[in-house]
């Protein structure tokens, strides 16, 4: 797998930590990297205290079709 470029990351998704986690997960089986994001300290300070705000899951631009393609193939029933 290539380096992450952290200037050029993009949001593929956006939700609570565990949905995010489980959507990092999801990418990267898929050969995806991708990293979250936490819109808030609380995360930093306790991850998994369900306290915190909105999570994002960043990818690579070159990749966000693809990642985007995942996460919309997850959402179907």
């Amino acid at each position: 797998m290539g380096e992450i470029n952290y200037d050029a990351l993009v949001e593929v998704f956006k939700g609570n930590l565990w949905e995010a986690e489980l959507v990092k997960g999801l990418l990267e089986s898929e050969g995806v990297q991708a990293m979250i994001k936490d819109e808030t300290l609380s995360a930093v300070t306790s991850p998994y205290s369900g306290m915190g705000g909105t999570v994002l899951v960043m990818v690579n631009k070159e990749e966000e079709v693809y990642a985007r393609k995942v996460v919309a193939e997850r959402s179907k029933p």
